[in-house]
């Protein structure tokens, strides 16, 4: 699966903005710099943010772009879904009666794929923009307990 640009620097501009808005509008000329992102590739972005909700602009001099809601109130999963990156593992259209191997079955590991971006969109929609930029997002998820699970496999 991939993650494409779009998703990645959608997230780090967001992450950039909040870090430097200080209630003020951020430019993104300035934010381009910052994150070594074509600013004609973030103003395509940006768009997609503002017509989702996610940001709002101020035009003049001192303009720029701010956050619609608070860093605690914007999830990731959200700016994801207002670039259109999709988060799916499968190579089939969710509800679609044509399967993933082009004909009308689904192929022997769809369930594991389909639970893998469930599982990734459930995790994007509990990561805000405050957790990243109080990089309070490692450790988030829980490891699996490999030796328990084997003791209880052995013991059965």
């Amino acid at each position: 699966m991939n993650l494409s640009t779009k998703g990645r620097y959608a997230v780090m501009a967001m992450v950039d903005l909040a870090s430097h808005s200080k209630g003020k509008p951020v430019a993104l000329n300035e934010i381009a710099q910052r994150q070594e992102i074509s600013l004609s590739y973030l103003e395509q972005l940006f768009a997609r943010l503002r017509r989702g909700g996610l940001v709002v602009s101020a035009r003049g001099p001192g303009g720029g772009y701010k956050l619609a809601r608070t860093p605690e109130e914007t999830r990731i999963s959200d700016i994801m879904m207002a670039v259109d990156e999709p988060l799916k593992a499968t190579r089939c259209e969710m509800g679609s009666p044509r399967g993933c191997t082009g004909q009308q079955g689904r192929c022997t590991t769809h369930d594991l794929w389909e639970e893998l971006s469930r599982q990734i969109q459930i995790f994007l929609s509990a990561v805000t923009i405050a957790d990243v930029v109080n990089k309070r997002v490692l450790g988030m998820s829980r490891p699996v307990e490999f030796a328990a699970a084997k003791q209880d496999n052995v013991a059965a």
